[in-house]
């Protein structure tokens, strides 16, 4: 029987040196590597499995790194590159082409969504979102033709949790691979190779690093095909992983679970007390029993249901902008899944160029909040937050 999750995040696969076996990954801090004879050379370059040559085709720091992640996410293997667009610029390159349909999860994260944008206007690939909620429309739009299914296991604000098992299975009937983002959940909470998809993709910048001090991706294949054509693409573009990211991001999955288990306890307890207060209108939480999709969540997810909470104040824009403003314990920074809490308002920042119906086709509304929960103490976090809605409050009440 293998060992539990969180037993593996510690216990990652590391290369003996010369008789023993360090305890942390070794750091080769190198981006080429010399041979003795030409013909040693000339082998190096035959690809996976031969002796390092070129960092950018491979680094033994790097290649420590995706072994432990494709272990944790049960994939034959899986390739670093130097951010989660890196990760999933590179997959869909090498799983589209003109002419092919991509259908996607509709409201996606922002990059994503860009690519999407760029993959059609400039390159002619078939776009097509879709509410993954109606696996009816779902089945309808994965015509022939269609090469991926993109999905987000939690989506990126409202909190939605994707049906991965029902979903790979239509893309598996119409020939189509799934690829799922899974950042928001990480191996600890989820495995989408476990309900059928083919590839999973991560911003390891997020959890998986961890402490705000490096940037990379992840790509884990379920077979060995895909992984070796999506190799090929990393390659050619140069989307790689440098060994110090590559190692402090390993550093980073040693405290993963831990880390994670804190931040979803904690967000559960936020989630509902947001929930109860009369300042905020709604919070999109899949934790919460009456967030739509909850019983999916507690199909899906294994542990917790993440660290992400978004919610929604009276008062709009401008009680959205006080909140933010008024945080001291908390950050005001556009990312997630570090060890300290942030806090974002989408609207008058990430979104700011759009007006008021851009947003709601995004799914964002103007007094919208979105937390990434850290490891502090819980009772500090909610009385930050709760003197920031009073502020949101007083605010809303004055206009």
């Amino acid at each position: 029987m293998a060992p539990h999750i969180h037993t593996r995040t510690v216990h990652r696969p590391v290369e003996p040196v010369e008789g023993s076996t360090p305890l942390g990954t070794p750091l080769y801090q190198s981006h080429t590597f010399a041979f003795t004879d030409t013909d040693a050379m000339a082998a190096a370059f035959e690809g996976p499995g031969s002796p390092y040559v070129y960092a950018r085709y491979g680094n033994p720091t790097v290649a420590a790194l995706e072994a432990a992640v494709a272990d944790l996410e049960g994939g034959t293997g899986a390739i670093a590159s130097g951010s989660g667009m890196g990760a999933i610029t590179s997959t869909l390159w090498a799983l589209l082409g003109s002419g092919r349909r991509v259908v996607a999860q509709d409201r996606l994260y922002g990059g994503t969504e860009g690519l999407l944008d760029d993959l059609r206007e400039r390159w002619g690939v078939d776009v097509v979102k879709v509410d993954v909620d109606d696996l009816d429309a779902v089945r309808a739009a994965l015509t022939p033709g269609t090469d991926v299914l993109l999905l987000e296991t939690i989506a990126n604000p409202t909190g939605r949790v994707a049906d991965l098992p029902a979903l790979t299975a239509l893309a598996r009937e119409a020939g189509a691979r799934t690829v799922v983002d899974n950042t928001f959940a990480t191996p600890v909470l989820c495995r989408p190779v476990e309900h059928g998809a083919d590839v999973v993709v991560h911003s390891a910048t997020k959890y998986m690093g961890g402490h705000s001090d490096t940037i990379g991706g992840v790509a884990v294949f379920a077979d060995s095909g895909t992984l070796a054509a999506v190799r090929a693409r990393t390659a050619e573009f140069g989307a790689v992983l440098d060994p110090f990211a590559a190692w402090l991001i390993s550093r980073g999955l040693s405290t993963l679970a831990v880390r994670v288990a804190r931040q979803c306890a904690s967000a559960q307890v936020l989630a509902e007390r947001l929930a109860a207060h009369p300042g905020v209108t709604a919070v999109h939480y899949p934790g919460l029993p009456d967030a739509p999709g909850h019983a999916t969540a507690r199909r899906i997810l294994d542990g917790g249901f993440g660290g992400v909470i978004a919610f929604e104040l009276a008062g709009g824009l401008a009680s959205g902008r006080a909140f933010a403003s008024s945080v001291e314990l908390a950050a005001l920074a556009p990312s997630l899944g570090d060890v300290r809490t942030l806090v974002m308002h989408p609207a008058s920042t990430s979104h700011r160029a759009l007006d008021a119906a851009g947003l709601a086709r995004a799914g964002i509304a103007e007094g919208l909040i979105r937390i990434s929960v850290g490891i502090e103490d819980v009772e500090d976090l909610w009385a930050d937050l709760e003197r920031a809605v009073g502020v949101a409050v007083g605010v809303a009440v004055g206009a």
